[in-house]
């Protein structure tokens, strides 16, 4: 789960644009401390759509900003993009925290819920279209924000992360935690995982975000068998069954597993590929709705 980066940078990162990655100091109730970077582009849209982006454990939120390229993508499109940031717990989110596993219970996810509804008042934002992705304990935490606050997130995107509750009970959810029994590929029945999913929010009977799960079949640190679980998961939480499978999407490198129709729920295994950050943003923001 730790993130090398191989460029060196700034507090503020500045696009080709006039744009800049900025800090907001008060975005409101924040249990865990942890901080708040946004990015608003100079042409941004009218009600725009806004995606939370989450980072692996070891980097930040400035790191992870220049991790992919959905800044560009944003530059184009006129969304918002919100860039969490946590110095606890060797930089990971609190994954395994009753209190981020409950509807406001608090936790990191509570303080990330604090940040959406602060660029959703502050810039007009368009309620319906809020995203979440993030890669390792990004993508751990992804899951995490999708199964606790369904009615914020339209859709998320986890990358070689693992189910929502995967790392509950467990001491902590870092690669230097003694318990590794979830990252290793801890399984379960569809049934089981939807039902921490449902417990998450006791009552509530919304409409669940649309998932898309992306993994490397090499990864040795996250096993590539998180993603089959938490696939296994989000099947159950939509109900929809594994229609067919597609070689050579996005890429060569890569298998598309479609639930259903491919609008809820869809999975991606990468032949070869390890514990990397391997987002195909046009394929990520088709998904979302974001581009065409």
């Amino acid at each position: 789960m730790m993130f090398k980066s191989l460029l060196g940078f700034a507090a503020m990162v500045q696009t080709a644009f006039g744009a800049s990655l900025q800090q907001v100091q008060n975005f409101g109730n924040n249990p865990t401390r942890i901080q708040m970077y946004i990015y608003v582009p100079d042409r941004v849209a009218t009600n725009p759509a806004i995606i939370v982006a989450l980072h692996p454990c070891g980097g930040t939120g400035q790191q992870w900003f220049s991790g992919t390229r959905l800044p560009s993508f944003a530059d184009q499109n006129g969304f918002i993009l919100i860039y969490p940031s946590t110095p606890n717990q060797s930089n990971c989110w609190d994954v395994h925290n009753p209190a981020s596993l409950t509807h406001n219970g608090g936790g990191d996810a509570g303080g990330i819920i604090s940040m959406v509804n602060y660029t959703l008042d502050r810039y007009k934002g368009n309620r319906e279209k809020v995203y979440v992705m993030g890669f390792s304990s990004g993508g751990m935490m992804t899951n995490v924000m999708a199964g606790s606050y369904p009615e914020v997130f339209e859709a998320g995107a986890a990358y070689s992360g693992t189910a929502h509750a995967c790392f509950a009970g467990a001491g902590g959810a870092t690669p230097f935690s003694p318990n590794q029994t979830c990252a290793q590929g801890l399984q379960k029945t569809p049934e089981q995982w939807g039902a921490f999913v449902r417990n998450s929010y006791p009552g509530y009977n919304g409409r669940r975000p649309r998932m898309m799960i992306t993994h490397g079949n090499a990864d040795t640190l996250v096993r590539p068998q998180c993603a089959t679980e938490a696939l296994k998961q989000w099947s159950n939480v939509l109900g929809v069954s594994l229609t067919r499978q597609v070689q050579g999407v996005p890429s060569s490198q890569f298998t598309q597993h479609i639930y259903g129709d491919g609008t809820k729920l869809q999975g991606f295994f990468g032949n070869g590929i390890g514990h990397a950050p391997s987002v195909d943003e046009q394929t990520l923001l088709r998904f979302f709705g974001l581009i065409a």
